[in-house]
């Protein structure tokens, strides 16, 4: 059975922040709001955490998982990136854009894409996240709640502990999210090349 924190968007609530990230911590999977969707979020480094994520959203191993880092710096760490892509990168960033760059060694095998080596990689404008992500101090890997047999990405939080409460561990009601997922640009080519259309606006990447 999942916990449900209400946290408050604006002001996120310290003891409420600590307690989600102990559960993740301890292998958790996460429903939490984003400046897009809902996203499920886990610790990187638990592969069984990373198991059940893959297992709840019906993805698998070539699916790109993403990190959510804290800015551009952390990006830095675990993709490699050029001058070129920083500064499309910089224009972009904090906003709803996903990001695929080819990942360094920073980044566990098994989260990478197993044949290109690349990885999904965002920096949410959201305060919520980002008390999370200081406080745990290192990325969280994330995915759009979007579940197998849904066309559309879940948004209401009660919607999501309904039908998810025996599959993940908390669900953070900080409101109601966009419809629209993230937009997804893969930078590993010489010039930009759109994935998906979100809530982004590529016309920064002259798409």
């Amino acid at each position: 059975m999942s916990q449900f924190f209400h946290i408050h968007p604006e002001n996120p609530q310290l003891r409420l922040i600590k307690q989600a990230v102990q559960i993740i911590d301890q292998g958790g999977i996460v429903a939490v709001p984003t400046d897009s969707c809902y996203a499920l979020v886990c610790h990187l480094d638990d592969k069984d955490a990373v198991m059940r994520l893959r297992r709840i959203r019906g993805v698998d191993e070539k699916h790109h998982l993403t990190l959510l880092c804290r800015d551009l710096s952390e990006i830095a760490q675990y993709a490699k990136v050029d001058n070129r892509q920083f500064r499309m990168l910089k224009m972009a960033t904090p906003g709803p854009y996903t990001f695929i760059l080819e990942a360094t060694k920073e980044v566990p095998r098994r989260l990478s894409h197993p044949s290109r080596k690349t990885i999904g990689l965002r920096v949410p404008e959201n305060r919520i996240v980002d008390a999370l992500l200081d406080e745990l101090g290192q990325p969280l890997l994330g995915t759009t709640l979007i579940l197998p047999d849904d066309a559309e990405a879940l948004t209401d939080p009660e919607e999501i502990r309904a039908r998810l409460e025996k599959l993940i561990d908390l669900v953070i009601d900080g409101g109601a999210c966009s419809l629209m997922p993230t937009t997804v640009v893969d930078m590993t080519h010489e010039d930009p090349e759109l994935v998906r259309q979100g809530r982004g606006d590529v016309s920064i990447f002259g798409l």
